[in-house]
C-alpha cells in the first residue's frame, strides 16, 4: 500500500512539473500577425476572387503535413517560426476563423495577406485576368477581394479587440495584448507594383520617393491604430534586399540584381527606422524590435556558404529561366534539395531562409536587430 501511495504521489509530481514547464514554455499571450506573403498562413485561401493563393502543390511539400496549407512556402514561414520561438501555436488565418463561426482569439490570429500593401492603392494597382477570362482594371469590388489591406487588417484587429473585451473584459483584455507581441512584414508589394509595372496609376500620382513618404506616413498612422487598441509591443520586419529575387534577376542579361529596387527599399527601411523611434518617444510603453531583412538577405546572398546555402539565384519552384519565368505550381521544376537553396519560388524565401531569419531576430547577432532582439523585446 505504502508503495503504491509513493508511486501514486511521484506520478502527480512528474505530472504537474510536466504542466509547469509546458506552461512556461509559453514567452508571451499571444502573436498577432500582419504582412503580406511572407507571413500569410491562408486568409487569401477564403477569398474566393483573388489568384494570389498558395493553396496548391508544390506549397507546403516539406510542411508537417506534406500539403499546400496557403503558405508561399516549401513549409512553414517567418510567423511559424516565430510563435514556436514564443512557446505558441502557429496564428490561424482570421478568415478560417470567421468561415468556422470561432471566436477565439485568445492565442493570436493572423491577419496577413498575401500581394496587400501598405497603401490601399497597391492593391488597386494589381493587373490580374479574372476567373471569367476577362482582364481586371484596378476598380470596382474585384480587386478588394484580391488581398486583404494593411488598413483592412487593422480594421479586423480592431474588431478582435472587441470580442476579447467580451470575453476577458475591458481590464484584462488590455493587460492581455500588452504583454503579446505584434509583428509587421509589409511594404515590399508597394515599392515594387510601382516599380515592376509599367502601366500602373501609382506613378501619376508622384516620384519613388513621394511613394516612399506616403507609405512611412502611412504605416504611422496604422501603428498608431494598433496601439491604440492595445498593441504595445512589435516586431518590425524591414524590406529584404527583393532587388535580387529571381523574379528581378532574370530581367538582366547577366542575372544581377536590381539595383533601383533595393535603393528605394533602403530608404522606405531607413523612413521607417526614424519612425519607430518617434513614436517610443511619444506613446508611452510603445516598444519595437526592428530586424534588418534587406543586410541580413544581401549577407547570404554574398556569403551563401558561410549560412548554409549553395544556390542564391534560382528559383527552387517553377519554370524557364532560373525557374522564375513561372510562378511554382504542380507541374513546375522542383529541386531536391530545398535546404541548399535561398529563394522557394520567384519571389519568396524557402523554409530554411525564414527559420534562420527568426534564429537571428530573436536572439542572434545585434548587427541585424534595433535597438534589440525580440527576446529583450518580449521580456520588457
Amino acid at each position: 500500500m505504502r508503495r503504491c501511495t509513493i508511486i501514486y504521489l511521484q506520478f502527480w509530481f512528474v505530472l504537474i512539473l510536466s504542466m509547469k514547464l509546458s506552461s512556461a514554455k509559453e514567452l508571451v499571450p499571444a502573436l498577432f500577425v500582419f504582412g503580406d506573403s511572407l507571413v500569410d498562413v491562408g486568409n487569401n485561401n477564403y477569398l474566393s476572387v483573388s489568384l494570389a493563393k498558395g493553396n496548391f502543390l508544390h506549397h507546403g511539400i516539406d510542411f508537417p503535413t506534406h500539403k499546400p496549407t496557403g503558405r508561399f512556402s516549401n513549409g512553414k514561414n517567418i510567423a511559424d517560426f516565430l510563435a514556436e520561438k514564443l512557446g505558441l501555436p502557429s496564428s490561424p488565418p482570421y478568415l478560417s476563423l470567421v468561415h468556422d463561426n470561432v471566436d477565439d482569439f485568445t492565442k493570436g490570429v493572423s491577419f496577413a495577406s498575401a500581394a496587400a500593401g501598405i497603401l490601399n492603392t497597391t492593391s488597386k494597382n494589381i493587373y490580374l485576368p479574372r476567373l471569367d477570362g476577362t482582364d481586371g482594371d484596378g476598380d470596382g469590388d474585384q480587386l478588394s477581394h484580391f488581398t486583404i489591406t494593411m488598413d483592412e487588417q487593422v480594421e479586423y484587429y480592431v474588431k478582435v479587440r472587441g470580442v476579447l473585451d467580451q470575453k476577458l473584459g475591458a481590464s484584462n483584455a488590455a493587460t492581455h495584448l500588452a504583454k503579446s507581441v505584434f509583428i509587421i512584414a509589409i511594404g515590399s508589394v508597394d515599392i515594387g507594383v510601382y516599380l515592376g509595372l509599367p502601366h500602373t496609376s501609382l506613378k501619376e500620382k508622384g516620384s519613388p520617393r513621394q511613394l516612399v513618404d506616403s507609405m512611412v506616413l502611412t504605416i504611422i498612422g496604422q501603428l498608431k491604430r494598433i496601439y491604440n487598441n492595445g498593441g504595445r509591443k512589435f516586431v518590425m520586419i524591414g524590406i529584404g534586399s527583393t532587388g535580387c529575387l529571381p523574379s528581378e534577376r532574370i530581367k538582366t542579361q547577366n542575372e544581377t540584381c536590381n539595383e533601383e529596387f533595393n535603393y528605394w527599399n533602403t530608404k522606405y527601411n531607413q523612413g521607417l527606422q526614424l519612425v519607430l523611434k518617434e513614436l517610443e518617444s511619444e506613446l508611452p510603453d510603445f516598444r519595437y524590435s526592428y530586424f534588418n531583412t534587406y543586410q541580413f538577405l544581401l549577407n547570404i546572398l554574398e556569403q551563401p556558404l558561410a549560412y548554409g546555402f549553395k544556390e542564391v539565384k534560382a528559383a527552387c519552384c517553377g519554370l524557364g529561366r532560373l525557374n522564375a519565368d513561372v510562378c511554382c505550381s504542380p507541374v513546375s521544376n522542383l529541386c531536391p534539395d530545398r535546404s541548399g537553396y535561398v529563394f522557394w519560388d520567384l519571389f519568396h524565401p524557402t523554409e530554411a531562409v525564414s527559420r534562420l531569419l527568426i534564429d537571428y531576430a530573436f536572439d542572434g547577432a545585434q548587427q541585424y536587430s534595433f535597438p534589440g532582439d525580440i527576446q529583450r523585446l518580449v521580456s520588457m
